[in-house]
């Protein structure tokens, strides 16, 4: 396994092909070891292509992944049999993902709940409320470490002793914003911080929208509690709509013209509170079941 891993990471290093194209290939071969001496080559090879040493990368990266491990760091492939089978469901799940805390196949019973930075004091009450009522009933709460919306959700959620799971846009050595230090080692330690990213990547306007789509896929439905047409949260809900996921808009968002528009789309439905949250919950899960997917 160690080997298939340290393949994927010098494909991923060394290609110049989108990272979604390498994946496809390396699941096409069911290994990266296979295809990794043509992902490792550029399409028009320099001097330095030519001299590669394939053996060494592949020691390196091996030791690189111990090093991670020994820094607490997991790291999971496509590959793996422990890649979340929910988020391989979507067409653009990453390649790889890095993480603190412990992976869990019951996370595919988690519900996304998220929303603006810019949170009102009644939405940071409802964040908590729908983040309570979920762990209540024993579904991970699932979020993206961001000020507002997000850290009331992770908040309430460990408040009520149950599991979070935060994708973060930044690498998991990485903390952002930087009041949310705490939270994410809290979270690490009693849920997951999941990143799709180096342990080091720094935030940008790139990898939060990648972050949305990872949450999105991760999740069995993404609840949204405020959000502007700017906000990340709206991009979620349009994602999680492409994925074929549930979206769940908490009615004070009719004031935008956004959600007035998806409100009318197929998946999406309207919530006034975290009882009807639970409610709509219970019916995607039992639809899911009579689907034999994976809940």
């Amino acid at each position: 396994m160690r080997r298939e891993q340290a393949a994927v990471l010098v494909a991923l290093r060394r290609t110049d092909l989108p990272w979604i194209e390498v994946r496809r290939q390396i699941e096409y071969a069911g290994s990266a070891a296979a295809v990794v001496d043509e992902l490792a080559v550029s399409a028009t090879p320099s001097l330095d292509d030519l001299n590669f040493d394939l053996e060494s990368a592949l020691v390196a990266a091996e030791a690189e992944i111990d090093g991670w491990l020994a820094d607490g760091i997991g790291l999971v492939t496509v590959l793996d049999a422990d890649y979340p089978a929910q988020l391989l469901a979507v067409h653009d799940h990453p390649p790889f993902l890095l993480y603190r805390g412990a992976l869990d196949p019951g996370d595919a019973e988690g519900v996304a709940v998220v929303g603006t930075r810019q949170a009102s004091a009644d939405g940071l009450r409802l964040a908590a409320e729908v983040a309570t009522a979920l762990v209540h009933a024993g579904r991970p709460v699932v979020s993206g470490l961001a000020a507002g919306i997000d850290g009331a959700a992770h908040r309430a959620a460990l408040h009520a002793g149950g599991r979070t799971v935060a994708v973060i846009g930044t690498g998991v050595r990485r903390s952002y914003p930087a009041g949310h230090r705490e939270l994410q080692e809290q979270i690490a330690v009693r849920g997951l911080v999941l990143s799709q990213f180096w342990p080091d990547a720094a935030p940008s306007r790139q990898t939060f929208p990648m972050r949305n789509a990872v949450m999105s896929g991760f999740s069995l439905a993404t609840v949204v509690i405020e959000a502007s047409h700017t906000s990340g949260a709206r991009m979620q809900a349009r994602l999680a709509l492409g994925h074929g996921r549930p979206v769940i808009l908490m009615s004070r968002l009719l004031v935008h013209e956004w959600a007035c528009d998806m409100a009318r789309s197929p998946g999406v439905t309207l919530a006034e509170s975290a009882t009807d949250v639970l409610s709509a919950i219970a019916e995607i899960a039992a639809v899911e079941k009579a689907e034999f997917h994976w809940v």
